[in-house]
């Protein structure tokens, strides 16, 4: 029976997703064909093409599920939201290096900021600048953390970004 999301599909997807995640780390995005993919899962390119439109389309479509998952760590009390931040990219390091990799950390938004608090602490006056140095303060803050393989804990980074942002 053919139903949507089964699990033979969820498979050919999730080694799909992971052969493209390896190569990655050795590879440019360009430099991955959907025949090298084929070839490394032992899928036929229906298969692929029966879930993707191409290499970027795969690619955007991990992205996508990073940033859902993401999200889905602050649905409701925002308590501690930066050390559930950190954990939850400790926990997803591989994606994230990609993610910074293939520079959509300069087109998508997936790390939320608090504008409220940005509007409070500089009372209204050029919030938009305020969040883009916020932005990518954290953004350089967590790719560094990553390149340094996670050392701190998920609780000491949180710590760091406290420290750093309180009192403005």
């Amino acid at each position: 029976m053919n139903v949507k999301n089964n699990k033979r599909k969820r498979n050919s997807i999730e080694k799909i997703e992971k052969a493209f995640i390896e190569m990655l780390q050795k590879k440019e995005i360009n430099q991955i064909s959907v025949t090298d993919i084929c070839k490394q899962t032992k899928l036929n390119r229906s298969t692929f093409y029966a879930n993707f439109i191409d290499i970027y389309d795969l690619a955007d479509k991990l992205r996508e599920k990073l940033e859902t998952d993401f999200s889905a760590q602050f649905h409701g009390k925002n308590d501690n939201s930066a050390i559930k931040m950190f954990r939850h990219i400790y926990e997803n390091q591989l994606f994230y290096k990609i993610y910074f990799k293939l520079g959509y950390d300069e087109k998508h938004q997936a790390f939320a900021i608090d504008t409220e608090r940005a509007e409070r602490e500089f009372k209204g006056k050029h919030i938009k600048y305020h969040i883009e140095f916020f932005r990518n303060g954290i953004n350089a803050i967590i790719k560094m953390w990553l390149t340094d393989g996670c050392k701190e804990t998920p609780e000491e980074m949180a710590e760091i970004l406290k420290t750093e942002y309180s009192g403005r």
